[in-house]
């Protein structure tokens, strides 16, 4: 059986943004374009209508290139417990009212049982600091978190699972 993934906003712009000047933001776009053609069709993936809404906007060209790369994903659904966690993260950890989706980004997957949540978001995601934290508020509401990591540390993991097999 596949693991689950849940795809987060920002590695979906990544793989189809265009080459950056940033070195930082280059090595990351490279490291997502592997990553999404080497384990990602290891896994079972998912996204959001959360993840759905933001790639819908900016850009109209980027925007239909992000829609075409999720379009056979399955998107999970947002009920109540997702949106009621969700509140709770955002008070708990004071998220600002800007950051409220990255919120949903972490509970969507809590609430499936969602394997791994992967993303480039470091500030309120893959944030070593808030997610003890918001680890401790997921648990006290009955979940599960996700593995949360970068395309590059699950392709390790994946790849390491492979050689071992």
């Amino acid at each position: 059986m596949k693991r689950t993934i849940y795809i987060e906003t920002s590695v979906i712009s990544y793989r189809v943004a265009r080459p950056s000047r940033d070195i930082i933001v280059l090595a990351r776009q490279e490291i997502t374009a592997e990553w999404w053609d080497s384990v990602l069709p290891h896994l079972d993936a998912y996204v959001s209508p959360v993840v759905l809404d933001e790639i819908s906007g900016g850009d109209q060209q980027a925007q239909r290139l992000r829609l075409q790369l999720v379009a056979n994903m399955p998107a999970l659904a947002v009920d109540e417990r997702i949106i009621s966690l969700a509140e709770a993260i955002c008070e708990e950890i004071r998220l600002p009212e800007r950051a409220q989706a990255d919120a949903y980004h972490i509970a969507i997957p809590s609430v499936h049982a969602i394997d791994y949540l992967v993303t480039w978001n470091c500030k309120h995601i893959a944030n070593a600091f808030m997610l003890r934290k918001i680890e401790q508020i997921i648990r006290a509401k009955g979940y599960t978190m996700p593995v949360v990591c970068t395309p590059e540390e699950l392709m390790e993991e994946i790849q390491d699972e492979r050689s071992d097999s």
